[in-house]
């Protein structure tokens, strides 16, 4: 696969573009997310939307900050082990449904958990990262963005 713009070109031709999902992706400190949490869920839905450039940078951001290298490892399969947090599993939760909306209604029972969980402000907060990281696949994958493999 070849890029068919590169991500320096896309920086250049629109920094507007670049600067507001940057923006959405960075939430209010407020809200109380950590950075473990943004990590799984950018790296979950780059996975769902089969994002090779961002599934490369965001598992190589969270190893950075100190994510095991084994939940990385099963964070397609968060459901079925045990080494997610309750609190991250809603949030997974909650990326999915967003990620796959055009499949499934987001159900009241997630809704409510999750506002009980975060509070209405840190699920919107919540919402918006998810919201960047998912135009930021699709951007990625339309693109070919490529990962420095080396």
């Amino acid at each position: 696969m070849q890029e068919r713009i590169t991500q320096s070109a896309l920086y250049q031709a629109s920094p507007r573009l670049v600067n507001h999902l940057m923006g959405l992706g960075e939430p209010d400190a407020s809200a109380d997310l950590s950075a473990t949490l943004l990590h799984l869920i950018k790296l979950r839905a780059s996975q769902i939307n089969h994002c090779g450039f961002c599934q490369h940078m965001h598992a190589g951001e969270a190893r950075v900050d100190g994510e095991l290298q084994a939940r990385l490892d099963v964070l397609p399969a968060w459901r079925e082990v045990s080494c997610f947090t309750p609190r991250e599993r809603i949030a997974l939760a909650w990326t999915e449904a967003l990620t796959l909306i055009s499949s499934d209604q987001v159900s009241d029972e997630l809704f409510e958990s999750a506002v009980k969980e975060f509070g209405q402000t840190g699920l919107i907060e919540l919402t918006t990262v998810i919201l960047a990281i998912n135009s930021w696949n699709r951007i990625s994958v339309s693109l070919r963005f490529q990962p420095d493999i080396g």
